[in-house]
C-alpha cells in the first residue's frame, strides 16, 4: 500500500479561500472587460454570468484542491468498522 499524505493544513485552507477569491476576480474582470469592449451583448453577458462563471469557478476550485493536496484516491480511504 502506498503510504498516506498528510490532511492539509490550515495554510491549505487560506491558500484555497484566497484562490477561489482571486479567480472570482479574474473571471469577473475578464467578462466585465468583454462587455466593455462589446465582445458581449447584453443576453450574452447574462448567459455568462449565470451558467458560465459558476462552472469556471467550479474548475478553479478543482485545481486549487489538486493543487494542495485536498485530492484523494481510492487508495486513501480505509474501511469503516461497525461494532454490533
Amino acid at each position: 500500500m502506498n503510504p498516506s499524505r498528510p490532511d492539509p493544513g490550515p495554510d491549505a485552507a487560506r491558500a484555497f479561500r484566497l484562490g477561489i477569491i482571486a479567480g472570482a476576480i479574474v473571471g469577473l474582470a475578464f467578462i466585465g472587460l468583454l462587455y466593455w469592449t462589446g465582445t458581449l451583448t447584453l443576453l450574452l453577458f447574462a448567459y455568462t454570468l449565470t451558467l458560465l462563471f459558476p462552472v469556471y469557478l467550479v474548475l478553479v476550485a478543482v485545481v486549487l484542491s489538486v493543487w494542495l493536496g485536498y485530492d484523494r484516491d481510492a487508495t486513501a480511504l480505509r474501511p469503516v468498522k461497525v461494532d454490533r
